[in-house]
């Protein structure tokens, strides 16, 4: 695994120090990481569980030190100034969050101008901040581990686009491969002379040169960059697709075509205002559209998801012993949000084994989505009981969680929603019904009243113990078995639920008290 070297000889790198102490402090510390882009300068804070942080602050502003570098060779002069009163900025955040020393890395912009090294010196001198400039390889090979933030295990390749450069990345059974850079960004493609004709001619040349380099590529594309993200967004206006989460969202190869002439023919400005874009980052799109349209007729994906995670992310994951980075990261997540807010944490485990029986046949994708539900059960407790049910389907739906296809997220959340909620009749999730099948939904509604149900039956750790729940799928019933000592749970608002499950089954119901390990 590779480093990145400090040009002022200080043989550690930025990873001297690690971002969390240890792993059992990993859940609770925070730690900072500015990216200086070509077109962008991002503080990120990551907090909460290493394996999947949340993002406790998150602050960016396009600078676009890369613009007119193309001519130049300099850092663009307005966005040096407003680039450094963004690193003031950023200093004293990090210092009122009291947080550990920030990380400061710098890509193509700051590596390729004249003026970087002063660039660089102005801001140490300034701010005490030391940036870190990093290669092109090593740039695409942490985006990369960015991506394997959110998929362990995943294989494709990786494109993440900035303003001066684009980078490659082919990854495989969880670990980095080939890597390529390029003047693929478009800040310099809207400098280059020739109008459209030569921006196309440029892009094919050099896309080539990428295809001979990387070889053939047809697994899932991931798309690193707020480009990518842009235009994702114009994707979903175009599809009027009902859940605005950029993480995760799939496109395919006709979507991506669609898209471009979509993008060619519309007005920039109602496109941006409709997509809610700000003006620096709808100004590049038509650019990197071209590039994207090139990019897919020459490796031809199976298919293309969208990144939120990219080089930040993989800063962090650097830091990660290879046994934490093969964690799931939904299941690690959920893990610490149960810890931090459950009434009863760790009862989670508990109510998997208890419900588990009812998804005996289940493939593994779906026995993890179970998995999660059963920890994230009863996180929003605090919310009030007539809004509960929605809060569980907006966490679930809209909150930053690893490892979640979009249907998945609409699974978790409907699941959810029914732990709280018999009926999901006039709740969000008829605006989103569309994104899972009519079997998915069923699936959902049984595991959620699971876990209502099962819910009822622990008052502590250990109040039920031996309480089974069987499910016999070709006789259509439903067994309940309750020991001495939980059978007093079995109320009359627990046995509605019971009952309520069974409907959700279609099942009979067969309740039998005095069973169990005290019986």
């Amino acid at each position: 695994m590779g480093v990145i070297s400090d040009p002022d000889g200080d043989p550690h790198g930025p990873f001297g120090r690690p971002l969390f102490d240890g792993p059992k402090a990993r859940a609770l510390a925070r730690v900072g990481v500015v990216d200086i882009g070509s077109n962008s300068v991002r503080l990120v804070v990551f907090d909460g569980a290493a394996r999947s942080p949340a993002y406790f602050y998150n602050e960016k502003l396009m600078c676009a030190l890369g613009a007119g570098m193309s001519e130049t060779g300099r850092l663009n002069p307005e966005g040096r100034t407003r680039a450094l009163n963004a690193l003031r900025r950023f200093k004293a955040l990090a210092e009122g969050m009291n947080l550990p020393p920030l990380t400061v890395v710098a890509t193509a912009a700051v590596r390729e101008a004249k003026d970087g090294p002063d660039f660089r010196a102005d801001v140490l001198r300034e701010t005490g901040l030391r940036i870190w400039v990093i290669g092109g390889e090593e740039e695409a090979r942490l985006s990369a581990q960015g991506v394997l933030l959110g998929w362990p295990g995943s294989y494709g390749l990786v494109c993440d686009i900035g303003g001066s450069s684009m980078e490659l990345a082919e990854m495989a059974e969880g670990r980095v491969g080939r890597r390529i850079s390029s003047n693929l960004g478009p800040l310099k493609l809207r400098d280059l002379p020739g109008g459209q004709k030569g921006r196309d001619a440029h892009i094919r040349d050099v896309m080539q040169q990428l295809a001979d380099h990387m070889g053939p590529q047809p697994d899932r594309l991931f798309l690193v960059g707020g480009s990518w993200r842009a235009i994702a967004r114009v994707d979903m206006l175009r599809r009027d697709y009902p859940l605005h989460v950029l993480h995760e969202y799939r496109m395919d190869r006709r979507s991506v075509s669609d898209t471009v002439k979509f993008i060619k023919s519309s007005d920039i400005e109602e496109l941006r205002q409709a997509c809610g874009i700000s003006y620096a980052r709808m100004s590049l799109v038509p650019y990197a559209a071209d590039v994207l349209k090139r990019l897919v007729q020459t490796f031809r994906p199976k298919d293309i998801a969208i990144s939120s995670y990219g080089i930040r992310e993989g800063l962090l994951y650097e830091q990660m012993p290879q046994e934490l980075r093969e964690r799931d990261p939904l299941i690690e997540s959920c893990r610490f949000a149960e810890s931090k807010d459950a009434r009863l944490p760790g009862f989670g485990k508990k109510l998997y084994r208890f419900v588990s029986p009812l998804f005996s046949g289940a493939d593994p994708a779906r026995i993890r989505l179970v998995k999660a539900a059963c920890l994230l059960h009863d996180v929003s407790w605090r919310a009030h009981p007539d809004y509960r049910a929605e809060t569980c389907f907006d966490n679930a739906t809209r909150a930053n969680l690893g490892g979640l296809k979009h249907s998945e997220r609409v699974f978790l959340g409907l699941a959810l929603l029914h732990r709280y909620k018999n009926k999901r009749t006039g709740t969000r999730f008829e605006d989103l019904e569309g994104l899972i099948s009519d079997k998915e939904t069923q699936e959902a509604e049984v595991l959620g009243k699971a876990l209502r149900f099962g819910a009822m039956l622990w008052m502590s750790d250990t109040s039920a113990d031996g309480t089974v729940l069987e499910w016999k799928p070709r006789k259509r019933l439903l067994r309940l078995k309750l020991t001495p000592k939980s059978a007093p749970l079995y109320g009359e608002v627990a046995e509605a639920r019971f009952l309520s499950l069974a409907a959700s089954l279609n099942a009979e119901t067969d309740v039998r008290l005095g069973c169990g390990s005290d019986a």
